[in-house]
C-alpha cells in the first residue's frame, strides 16, 4: 500500500468512525455505543498501564482497566460531538477521574507514612511562609527533628501518595474548568476557556519555578510519560534518587499552587 493509499484508509477510517458517532446519538444504540467503545479500548489500557508504572504498592490491574471500561462507557453516553472537541481528551479525564477514585478507595497507602508526610508538607508551608522563600534540606530537618538520611527516606516511599494526591487534584481541576466537560458549547462558555488557560498557565509557571533537576524530572515524568526506572537512565541517578527529587517538586509546586 502506497502512502497516499494509506491516507485513504485513515480518512474513510475517521469518516466511518464520525458516522457512528452521529447514528448512536439519532438511535442512542446499544450496540453502536459499543462499537465505539471497542475503538477505544486501547486507551484505557494506555492509562492503567501508565499508572501502573508509576506506583508499586498495588497490582489490581483488572480491577483498574474494568474501572476504566466503565469511565468510558460513560464518556461515550455523554460526549457531544457537536461541541467540536476531541473525544480522547474528554475520555481520559473521565478515565483517569475513574482510576484514581478506585486507588483512593483501596487505601494502599501506609499510615504510618501518610503521617510522615503530611508532618512533612506541613513543615514545609510553615517554613515557606516564616522565611518567604522555599526552605532547604537542612532547615526542614532541624524543625522536624529528623537526619537527612530520614526525610530522603521519607521523601521516597512517599512518592506514591504524593503523586496520587497531585494527579487527582489536577484532574479534578481539570474536569471543574475545561470546556470539554461543560453542558454547553465551549465557544458559548468564554468564562471555562478562561480558567482553562489559567490552569495551563499557573502549572507552567509553578513548574518554571523548579530547580533545572525538578523540572527536568517532572517534564520526563508528565509530559514524556517516562517510568521512574526510565527517568532514572536518562538523568543518570537511582530510581530512588528520582522519587526524592519528585516528591521534593511536587511539594514545592503544592505552595505554589495553595492559592489558586
Amino acid at each position: 500500500m502506497n502512502h497516499a493509499e494509506q491516507n485513504n484508509v485513515a480518512e474513510i477510517s475517521e469518516e466511518n468512525i464520525m458516522d457512528q458517532w452521529q447514528l448512536y446519538k439519532e438511535t442512542r444504540s446499544t450496540e453502536i455505543r459499543n462499537e465505539i467503545v471497542l475503538q477505544y479500548t486501547g486507551l484505557v489500557k494506555k492509562i492503567v498501564f501508565r499508572f501502573k508504572g508509576s506506583y508499586n504498592n498495588f497490582g489490581q490491574m483488572d480491577d483498574m482497566v474494568n474501572q476504566g471500561m466503565i469511565a468510558l462507557i460513560d464518556a461515550v453516553e455523554k460526549f457531544e460531538p457537536a461541541m467540536g472537541n476531541k473525544f480522547e481528551t474528554f475520555a481520559t479525564l473521565k478515565i483517569r477521574g475513574a482510576i484514581i477514585d478506585f486507588m483512593r478507595k483501596q487505601d494502599w497507602v501506609p499510615r504510618s507514612q501518610r503521617s510522615l508526610s503530611k508532618v512533612l508538607e506541613e513543615t514545609f508551608g510553615e517554613l515557606y511562609v516564616e522565611l518567604e522563600r522555599e526552605p532547604t534540606n537542612q532547615e526542614i530537618t532541624e524543625r522536624m527533628g529528623i537526619s537527612e538520611a530520614n526525610l530522603q527516606k521519607i521523601l521516597q516511599q512517599r512518592h506514591n501518595s504524593i503523586v496520587l494526591s497531585y494527579e487527582e487534584a489536577i484532574n479534578e481541576k481539570m474536569m471543574e474548568v475545561s470546556p470539554l466537560i461543560t453542558e454547553e458549547r465551549s465557544d458559548d462558555s468564554p468564562e471555562a476557556t478562561i480558567l482553562f488557560d489559567e490552569l495551563k498557565s499557573k502549572l507552567a509557571e509553578a513548574i518554571d519555578q523548579l530547580k533545572e533537576k525538578e523540572r527536568l524530572v517532572v517534564s520526563l515524568y508528565y509530559y514524556e510519560n517516562l517510568k521512574l526506572k526510565e527517568i532514572a537512565e536518562v538523568i543518570g541517578v537511582t530510581e530512588s534518587r528520582v522519587s526524592q527529587i519528585h516528591s521534593q517538586a511536587m511539594i514545592k509546586m503544592k505552595n505554589k499552587l495553595i492559592n489558586y
